[in-house]
């Protein structure tokens, strides 16, 4: 994975994050919101259950309540049973009566029941049923949740929630009861809907994200393409202007070769035939001619010293970077006819070859530029030697430029894009800054720890 790709990872990355714990904290809050309202549908649901079974208790109350009143014989008791076997609400609502040593007296859904002893009946758990119902009727009247059959169910155990009293003077429970398997299913219809929200807003957190993410990635990938496409221009502006610089350059020394170092070659030959020629008939002629040649002959060793220089100046191995830059300001100074400021400081140490070069070449390619584009009246250069790099910085005078236009424009700034190039090659960075009245090119080469070590040892031969 290149560093493109990591950098586009990690833009995706916190995004996915941050949906990922919305979708989290939505379910969290859907969940925890859900279990509120289940407690509180559950809740009201057994408020206005046992305010019905209250209700309803009462009104059996006061339908029996003259016979229970009136002379306790037989006929009345059974007077009020059938009463109570009568009152019915709804399809599985009746009433239940009981003796409070657990016998059925009354129970009109299971007649099968009427004359038995019930005391030792229990539920599925163990827990006596009837037992407790008396125990709450006995304390003043209660409610008991236990499970019984529900009659339109075919009989099936049904969680049910009864109201009884008691009848002291008889010795009578009475009581009805209202079966939960409604209220279970008011829970489960209110939990189906929350859960339907909670999967309704995950969804949409899902699209959302999903939409988010292939939004950033589309972004992502056209900055990718412009950005290819930007360097492959530049990268194809760079090889021609490459090529081209490498003709020129061989053209140049071809002509200086041919214009200049030939004709001199070619002078001295005819000198040295003429001298050997006049040389057994007239010796003075011939070392007339002698010198001359010489003279020549020393005019071609100091245009191949002149060819050589600008190659790679021998200064630069000789004496150093500041000496061979200095001696690069004085050149320039002198046929481009601009003062050249040249200024060190700091203690120079000894550098690589190819820092010594890409440094010399920077402060070349810079004056070139100041001198082809600048229109400039003054030059300075700084540099800098420090404990923990070299700071290299040419300003001008001149008209500036827009920075932005021409590290955009891949036709433009092939020189400046070659010093970024060579110094990101070890480590350093170039920093431009231009406006009218003021240009300012700064390059800045770190010491790597093999530099430091060999500019000590260098310090130590001293």
């Amino acid at each position: 994975m290149n560093l493109r790709q990591k950098f586009f990872v990690l833009s995706l990355l916190p995004v996915a994050l941050a949906m990922v714990a919305i979708a989290l904290a939505v379910r969290h809050q859907g969940n925890e919101l859900s279990r509120a309202q289940h407690e509180a549908v559950q809740t009201t649901s057994l408020a206005n259950k046992r305010a019905e079974l209250l209700h309803y208790v009462g009104l059996a109350r006061n339908a029996i309540e003259p016979l229970y009143d009136g002379p306790d014989t037989p006929a009345a008791r059974q007077a009020a049973l059938a009463t109570l076997a009568r009152m019915e609400f709804g399809k599985d609502g009746y009433f239940f009566v009981y003796d409070l040593e657990g016998r059925s007296l009354m129970h009109p859904r299971q007649p099968e029941l009427v004359g038995h002893n019930l005391w030792t009946l229990t539920d599925e758990s163990g827990a006596p049923t009837i037992q407790r119902l008396i125990a709450a009727a006995r304390a003043g009247g209660g409610y008991v949740q236990y499970a019984w059959e529900k009659p339109s169910r075919q009989k099936m155990m049904t969680p049910k929630l009864s109201y009884v009293i008691s009848l002291p003077r008889w010795n009578w429970m009475i009581g009805t009861g209202i079966y939960l398997d409604d209220v279970e299913a008011t829970l489960r219809e209110s939990d189906d809907r929350a859960q339907a929200n909670i999967d309704s807003t995950l969804i949409w957190v899902t699209l959302i994200a999903s939409t988010c993410l292939a939004i950033v990635g589309l972004c992502g990938l056209v900055v990718n393409i412009t950005e290819l496409k930007t360097a492959d221009a530049k990268l194809r502006q760079l090889a021609r202007q490459v090529v081209e610089s490498q003709e020129l350059e061989r053209s140049r020394i071809s002509r200086e070769l041919h214009d200049g170092i030939s004709q001199l070659l070619v002078s001295v030959k005819l000198l040295l035939e003429s001298a050997s020629m006049r040389l057994p008939g007239s010796p003075a002629a011939a070392s007339t001619t002698l010198s001359v040649a010489i003279e020549r002959l020393n005019g071609t060793l100091g245009e191949v010293r002149r060819i050589s220089q600008a190659l790679r100046p021998a200064m630069l191995d000789d004496l150093g970077l500041a000496a061979a830059i200095d001696q690069l300001a004085r050149e320039f100074g002198s046929h481009a006819g601009l003062p050249v400021e040249m200024n060190v400081e700091g203690e120079a140490t000894a550098l690589d070859d190819n820092v010594k070069t890409m440094l010399y070449r920077i402060a070349q390619e810079a004056l070139t530029n100041i001198e082809r584009h600048a229109q400039a009246s003054r030059v300075s250069i700084l540099l800098i030697f420090k404990p923990d790099g070299i700071h290299l910085s040419i300003a001008d005078d001149g008209r500036g430029f827009d920075v932005t236009d021409v590290h955009h424009d891949p036709s433009h700034g092939i020189g400046l894009r070659n010093m970024r190039e060579r110094l990101d090659a070890v480590g350093g960075a170039l920093d431009i800054q231009s406006w009218p009245g003021l240009t300012t090119i700064s390059a800045w080469v770190p010491l790597t720890p093999a530099a430091v070590k060999a500019a000590l040892r260098a310090t130590s031969r001293k």
